[in-house]
């Protein structure tokens, strides 16, 4: 069984010490978020997360979800539901949320590493509360006065939960597919059919009632995407005074049988004249679920993180302890039979490049928090604008790169046990195989590279690309005439160079051929991911530096660096030539010649 340690040095590290967390949040009026209070918070959701949640990771994989076809009821595994209420009780769901609906009010920046501890300890268990926080910022922003009266204190508060509901069986990324139906009722509601698919906790025991946000057509929508609309449907029926009444036209149908996340619910809704209400406008619903969706596909971006630092975790503790072989360079520990594996490159290569990921990763998600926070309270108009470009730009590699780097870590940390690791009894199948689904849902890797190439660089004008390079700009300039950091700052700035001219000569090609765009994406959101995470580690060694960490610690950070710029880093080599080559490779062959 793999256990879990809470990385609290690691966290403090990239919050106060890389990103400044108390004094930008101070700046944008956040006065009652201290270090102390930020560093407590954190310690108890370290405590929750290793003695709550982590125990039951193998119970939910082991056991899983099961469904009563008779009755279309849920029951999670052993001890999730009670894991909930203990989550609920200690007030977790209304951190971030605003105190009008009874929620905390305190930073986003908080709750990423919050969300990082519970998804390193329970990724299934943490899919739960997942989507509740997308509902309410989705409401908050969109929903009318009753909505958010009647919908949003349960949701903050825990006593219900939310989903998301937009993929259907015919169709999933193409939303413009999508059948679902809403019909007008008379009484200001709508009755919606249709049938949702992989509907992360659709149902459940943990709460009475669940909020389902969903994507359908009104009878006069125009045919596409910009005729699909947003209603809030309860699975419980809702009044006015917001107690619930008798169930819903809302059912689960069948649960998944899946690769990983067995402790999650996936479901398939069936919507029988469901009564649900309108958010936003008519044929606007894709923009209001878009709030939701970019909140998800960060945090989902956090669990491939979550699940990188606990399969590093264990398999440092594996290579430090498993005998075998001897050093090339002779022996390292002579009284023992074998050395441990931790002496061998090909070992320690592995391990340096999950700590690597994991490590820069980390500080990106909790940069993405500040921005978050920024958007919303910072009182400069051009500064909200600024950090709403940057994490739109910045979301597509969140997602795609943590992800799949969160794959390629459970598989390096799975590598390092040998045989070992392949069996169930260490635990470390399981992470590889929980890991393996967030580079799917809220929209497969190939999705967010397309979002980052066509849409947040070429439709916007690299809106977000210009202000995080004016980031690495000014940085690099600070740190110019440092000799103790030019091994890091010139490659920096030479990569940050050939970064921009690398997005123009894509722009020239797309210019003439549209698919140069499709051709690009995977490898440029890539080349962009390995870039943005030097920047993060060239901050990383001068806060260490700067900062008031031990000797010891201050090496990790050194040393981890100088691994990342040497080894991983060179891996945008490869993309760029990918990009080069242009869309003719991927396009000559005819669809029918593939056979």
């Amino acid at each position: 069984m793999s256990s879990y340690k809470a990385p609290l040095t690691d966290i403090r590290f990239a919050l106060h010490d890389v990103l400044g967390v108390e004094s930008v949040l101070q700046r944008l009026g956040k006065d009652d978020a201290s270090r102390d209070v930020i560093d407590a918070i954190l310690e108890e959701g370290a405590r929750f997360s290793e003695t709550v949640l982590a125990p039951l990771n193998s119970v939910g994989d082991e056991i899983g979800c099961s469904f009563d076809k008779a009755t279309g009821a849920v029951t999670t595994p052993p001890g999730f539901k009670e894991a909930y209420q203990q989550y609920v009780d200690a007030g977790w769901p209304s951190i971030n949320a605003p105190e009008e609906y009874g929620g905390q009010g305190l930073p986003h920046t908080i709750g990423m590493p919050l969300k990082e501890m519970i998804d390193a300890a329970n990724l299934a268990w943490g899919n739960f509360p997942l989507l509740s926080h997308g509902a309410v910022e989705a409401l908050l922003h969109h929903g009318n006065d009753w909505q958010r009266e009647v919908f949003l204190k349960p949701l903050v508060d825990g006593r219900w939960t939310g989903t998301m509901c937009l993929t259907e069986p015919h169709c999933g990324t193409d939303l413009g597919l999508l059948r679902t139906r809403a019909a007008p009722a008379d009484d200001g509601s709508y009755r919606l059919n249709g049938t949702k698919i992989f509907i992360t906790a659709g149902e459940h025991d943990f709460t009475d009632n669940i909020v389902h946000l969903v994507l359908a057509r009104l009878p006069d929508a125009p045919e596409g995407s910009r005729g699909i609309s947003l209603f809030v449907v309860p699975k419980l029926q809702v009044n006015d005074d917001g107690s619930t009444g008798a169930p819903n036209g809302v059912r689960c149908g069948a649960i998944e049988h899946k690769m990983g996340i067995h402790g999650s619910a996936t479901c398939v809704l069936n919507l029988d004249d469901a009564q649900g209400w309108l958010v936003g406008e008519p044929n606007r619903g894709l923009m209001a679920m878009f709030t939701m969706m970019n909140s998800a596909r960060v945090a989902v971006g956090v669990q491939g993180l979550g699940l990188a630092d606990r399969a590093y975790q264990n398999a440092l503790a594996y290579s430090r302890e498993r005998l075998q072989m001897r050093s090339l360079s002779g022996p390292k520990f002579p009284d023992q039979a074998a050395d441990p594996i931790i002496v061998h490159p090909d070992v320690r290569r592995m391990l340096l490049t999950c700590k690597a990921l994991t490590e820069g990763g980390r500080v990106l998600s909790c940069f993405a928090g500040t921005l978050v926070d920024t958007i919303s309270h910072a009182p400069d108009a051009a500064e909200r604008e600024r950090a709403d470009a940057l994490l739109g730009f910045l979301t597509p590699i969140i997602k795609g790169c943590l992800t799949e780097w969160g794959v390629e870590c459970t598989y390096n940390a799975l590598q390092c046990f040998g045989g070992h690791g392949y069996i169930a009894e260490h635990g470390m199948e399981q992470l590889a195989r929980d890991a393996r689904i967030t580079t799917l849902y809220e929209g497969t890797t190939g999705i967010q590279a397309l979002d980052l190439m066509g849409r947040k660089t070429m439709q916007l004008e690299a809106a977000g690309l210009k202000a995080f390079l004016a980031m690495v700009g000014e940085f690099c300039s600070e740190h110019g005439d440092d000799d103790a950091m030019a091994e890091f700052i010139e490659p920096l700035r030479a990569k940050a160079s050939e970064w921009e001219q690398l997005t123009r000569d894509i722009a020239r090609r797309a210019a003439a051929d549209p698919e140069e765009i499709g051709a690009a994406s995977w490898d440029y959101m890539f080349y962009s991911g390995y870039v943005t995470l030097a920047y993060w580690w060239a901050r990383s060694v001068a806060a260490a530096r700067t900062g008031g960490q031990t000797g010891a610690f201050q090496r990790s950070k050194l040393e981890t660096a100088r691994f990342y710029f040497a080894r991983l880093l060179p891996r945008t080599l490869a993309h760029k030539a990918a990009i080069e080559t242009g869309a003719g490779p991927l396009m000559s062959l005819e669809a029918g010649d593939f056979d």
